[in-house]
């Protein structure tokens, strides 16, 4: 189904895969796909970094989860490293796979800086053109915090807002705090922007995971830093992952009580601690 469609029905339950690189990372993408069907997600979404092998990783993966009936899949875009044509090329063949979900992105820049160039701008016109060439349920992102590239709060939520209203929904960048989200969502509304925005969640689970987190574009806040690290002194590595999964939990259980539209779950092609999460909130996995 079209995620627009499954938004209408209700709270939505959704996982991130990233395509695998390699046979070891192709077996561990595969049974953390077995392990989580049982939960039955309402989509799931698959990260493209760009480039030739990654754009057929990627197609490769959301086609045989659409092809498979798994579950609804959506397909990441790019505009880095684009041309229109390309791009064209790339919708009109998930267009014909079956595939009616794509998220527009911005997309990182390479480190070769010949991968660079691109004909988009801004995600924006990656969602003009998915309109032009299929009846597409189009998502695009969003953060919190806002955009590492965004000159100011105010600008980063107007310029999401014009995007936003060409898309169907958002999905948001990894957050620790739901006042973050919820006001983004009110920032939204204030400009006239009422789309869904499903809030995206990554557990912290090492205490390494407190500096990579900030590189990754969403920096742990100080109290949930000190939570870890007194959980370290408590019991090790072991008790940090599990206060790490508390914390999102409670994060969860936050954003739900107050009505968000559903739950996105950043995998990291791992099946544990999403289910332990899942779980506790839901009481399956």
């Amino acid at each position: 189904m079209r995620v627009d469609q499954l938004l209408a029905e209700g709270l939505t339950r959704s996982f991130e895969f990233f395509p695998p690189k390699s046979d070891e990372e192709s077996a561990v993408l595969d049974e953390t796909l077995r392990e989580l069907e049982p939960l039955k997600a309402s989509f799931v979404s698959v990260t493209y970094r760009g480039g030739t092998a990654s754009r057929q990783r990627t197609f490769d993966l959301v086609t045989t989860i659409q092809r498979e009936a798994r579950t609804s899949a959506m397909a990441h875009l790019i505009c880095v490293g684009h041309s229109r044509a390309e791009m064209r090329e790339l919708l009109t063949r998930y267009a014909q796979a079956g595939v009616e979900n794509v998220m527009a992105l911005g997309g990182d820049a390479p480190e070769d800086p010949a991968l660079a160039r691109s004909e988009f701008e801004y995600a924006s016109e990656l969602v003009e053109l998915a309109r032009d060439v299929g009846e597409f349920s189009v998502g695009v992102g969003a953060h919190p915090l806002g955009h590492p590239r965004s000159r100011d709060l105010v600008s980063d939520r107007r310029f999401l807002a014009a995007k936003l209203a060409l898309a169907d929904f958002a999905v948001t960048q990894f957050f620790f705090r739901a006042s973050d989200y919820f006001d983004l969502v009110a920032q939204l509304g204030e400009l006239g922007v009422t789309k869904p925005v499903i809030p995206g969640v990554m557990p912290v689970t090492t205490l390494a995971g407190i500096t990579r987190m900030a590189t990754m574009g969403a920096a742990v806040p100080r109290e949930l830093a000190t939570r870890l690290e007194n959980a370290h002194q408590r019991g090790g590595l072991g008790e940090v992952r599990a206060e790490g999964i508390r914390a999102a939990t409670q994060l969860c259980e936050e954003l739900l009580s107050r009505g968000v539209p559903g739950l996105h779950f950043y995998t990291l092609n791992r099946s544990t601690a999403t289910r332990e999460i899942h779980g506790a909130l839901f009481g399956t996995g």
